[in-house]
């Protein structure tokens, strides 16, 4: 594989990478999407409707929350701003076990930290339901989620989410450029959640942890909280993200019972959540 031209590669990685701040939830990283101010990154790194930009030439911009989609684990923000050196998107479904892959961020404080590995697979993994996942065997570490896992030309392949094991897990590219078309989801629970495996008698179950739940949203006014593990609705297991996303993409606004764990792993919970528009008279209290 040519590498050739690596330091210039690398180099315009840095400049189109991006520190994001949100209050006081620490700080990720992101992607310069376009030349007019669209910057990509976790929704797990963003809170409330604006964060702060800082660009590798050390402006800095308030953004604005243009969308979010706490299952996809994407944001799209957009600050004030022209001309900025984007990046090239590259097609996700073309890659290939054993090419080059190219992984910028900050991680840990370290503004434009970059770090090497190949791609080890593209699809789903084992656990975490039939998403796809560009799977890569990159060090990532706090921070580095929101920033770009790149190719061997610099084009974006992907946006660094999370780390399995020993391999590094990032959104393709192909599903972020959806994202981006499709806008915010209507359905909305307020709660960035994550993939997890929950030993209960003798044998594991797929679950939603509850990372951060968003003020007024309706995961906040049913009660949950971070550190809950949703398990599926009514005796209707969650085996993927996706159960959870198309129990709230419901026609209208509905209720959505949801049983969870809080605490221990012995006793199962059980909430209604008003998702959409709120009937007259109604609440519901985590039990």
């Amino acid at each position: 594989m040519p590498t050739d031209g690596f330091g210039e590669v690398a180099e315009r990685l840095r400049r189109s990478t991006v520190l994001v701040q949100a209050g006081g939830r620490g700080s990720g990283s992101g992607v310069i999407w376009d030349g007019d101010g669209l910057i990509v990154t976790n929704a797990h790194v963003t809170g409330g409707p604006n964060a702060q930009v800082q660009l590798w030439d050390g402006r800095k911009f308030e953004a604005r929350i243009q969308s979010r989609d706490p299952l996809l684990d994407l944001a799209a923000l957009r600050i004030s701003a022209n001309d900025l050196p984007a990046m090239n998107s590259g097609d996700s479904s073309r890659l290939r076990p054993g090419e080059l892959a190219i992984a910028v961020g900050n991680p840990l404080g370290f503004v434009g930290a970059l770090t090497t590995g190949i791609i080890h697979a593209v699809g789903p993994l084992r656990g975490f339901g039939p998403r796809t996942w560009v799977q890569a065997d990159v060090r990532l570490a706090p921070g580095n989620s929101g920033g770009p896992l790149a190719d061997a030309r610099g084009r974006v392949i992907g946006i660094n989410t999370m780390v399995t094991g020993r391999l590094a897990l990032a959104i393709p590219s192909n599903a972020v450029d959806q994202f981006l078309f499709a806008g915010p989801r209507n359905a909305w629970l307020g709660a960035t959640l994550h993939p997890v495996r929950v030993p209960r008698e003798n044998t594991h179950t797929f679950g939603l942890v509850i990372l951060e739940v968003e003020p007024g949203s309706p995961a906040a006014n049913a009660s949950l909280m971070p550190g809950d593990i949703l398990l599926g609705t009514e005796g209707n297991p969650f085996r993927s993200i996706a159960d959870l996303a198309r129990s709230l993409e419901a026609y209208g606004p509905h209720l959505l019972r949801l049983e969870f764990l809080r605490g221990h792993y012995s006793r199962v919970r059980r909430v209604a959540v008003q998702i959409g528009e709120p009937a007259a008279g109604r609440s519901s209290v985590a039990a």
